[in-house]
């Protein structure tokens, strides 16, 4: 039986149904089939207190769209917050590196965001992505043909590490003016990133994550402030921004948004499309469809909507509130579940299943929603489709290995997605 109760927050709240009970956000049974958990949430226990993280999981589509549309009441400002707490040695780590990220995007509730986010998106809107989709098929024609030559001795490779995860950050080191460093590099600190404070590393992994942040944000900082910065890139755009009082766009403000920019517009893509290519190559008769754009098109939405490579976002109330049944207080940590508002029946009909041709599809929250919606989703959706019509003609012979089942999986707080697409040509 389902019973209200108090707890020490102060919020009511309903008691776990069981099949929470043994919930773990990182663990293997969750990271590797999240679906059973989700419909519980959102069946049962749709805001439900997490004890693991000590976080509220939202978990219906409709208490997810409100919150992502009421910045007032459901602040961003825990956005990019560690999730394991980091211990002094990291921390120092940190320090001795200078790392410094005040809000910038998507963690900004202040005056400022408005103007940072109309600067980023000068690069990241339609037309600009338009312009470079010969950029994204040169590049993904590149890297497939080398892919497609390792292939001839009859072995396995991998279109993660070679292609999914490459593409992406060679089209935005392109499209930002970046050239001074390599994307192997690029790629180990974005992801390092990503596990260091989205991540429940132990601390020896926390130190060594901490080093490899540092460099990232040394190497950010030297970047920005870059007095040679051509004024038609993004970090030429940083340096001229003003804020709305007048005053220049401090550097570590400027190096915040690169953090966010870089990140988002190259690992969490890379993560998409790992997943586009693995769900299509495992879907019966679809891999000879996909070198057609508009089935690759709309396959990348279907993934976005049922398995996003953002899964999860945070949010803190601004005030007390009223959400999905629970009387939260001011200050309430909330974790919204992008992916679980996805596989909503009330919006999506047989969730379970992939139907690439639904009248709704572009009503999932893979990118958020209001003024935090991501920037780049343009940039993103594009280069999944390409990348998934360029492999689809590049390799009409391939399929999954005998072994790529089961994936082996990145679990993070708010990032899912396969870290292999292990591939070999059919007999």
């Amino acid at each position: 039986m389902i019973t209200p109760d108090l707890d020490m927050t102060g919020a009511t709240v309903i008691d776990a149904p069981e099949p929470l009970d043994d919930l773990d956000l990182f663990g293997d049974a969750f990271v590797r089939d999240p679906y059973p958990w989700l419909d519980t949430l959102r069946d049962r226990a749709p805001v439900h207190l997490d004890p693991g993280t000590g976080l509220w999981l939202v978990s219906r589509h409709q208490d997810v769209l409100r919150a992502l549309l009421d910045p007032a009441a459901f602040r961003p400002d825990n956005a990019q917050h560690a999730v394991t707490p980091l211990p002094v040695p990291v921390l120092r780590v940190l320090a001795r590196a200078g790392l410094n990220l005040p809000p910038a995007l998507a963690n900004n509730g202040t005056d400022s965001h408005a103007g940072l986010r109309r600067l980023v998106n000068r690069f990241f809107h339609a037309r600009r992505v338009a312009a470079a989709v010969p950029v994204i098929e040169r590049t993904a024609d590149d890297l497939l043909t080398r892919f497609r030559a390792r292939l001839d001795d009859h072995t396995s490779h991998d279109l993660f590490s070679a292609y999914a995860q490459i593409l992406p950050c060679r089209v935005l080191m392109e499209m930002l003016g970046i050239g001074d460093v390599d994307d192997a590099t690029l790629v180990r600190w974005s992801d390092a990133s990503l596990e260091l404070f989205w991540g429940r590393p132990p601390l020896d992994r926390q130190l060594e994550l901490a080093e490899l942040v540092g460099e990232f944000h040394q190497w950010l900082t030297a970047t920005v402030c870059d007095a040679a910065a051509a004024p038609d890139t993004f970090v030429g755009a940083l340096a001229r921004h003003r804020l709305p009082d007048g005053r220049p766009l401090p550097a570590a403000t400027a190096v915040g948004a690169c953090f966010f920019v870089f990140i988002a517009g190259q690992s969490t893509t890379g993560q998409l499309i790992a997943t586009v290519l693995r769900r299509a190559l495992a879907q019966p008769g679809l891999w000879p469809r996909a070198g057609d754009p508009r089935t690759a098109q709309t396959w990348v939405e279907e993934v976005l909507r049922r398995e996003p490579p953002v899964t999860t976002w945070r949010r803190v109330t601004a005030r007390p509130v009223r959400l999905g049944g629970v009387d939260l207080p001011a200050g309430a940590q909330l974790l919204l579940m992008l992916m679980g508002s996805g596989s909503d029946p009330e919006v999506f009909p047989d969730p379970e299943r992939m139907c690439p041709h639904r009248e709704n599809i572009r009503r999932h929250l893979a990118f958020g929603a209001g003024r935090h919606r991501c920037p780049g989703a343009a940039l993103a959706r594009t280069e999944a489709t390409v990348a998934l019509r360029a492999a689809a003609r590049a390799l009409p012979d391939v399929r999954l290995t005998a072994e790529a089942a089961p994936s082996p999986m990145l679990g993070l707080l708010s990032f899912r997605a396969p870290l292999s697409v292990p591939v070999e040509r059919r007999p």
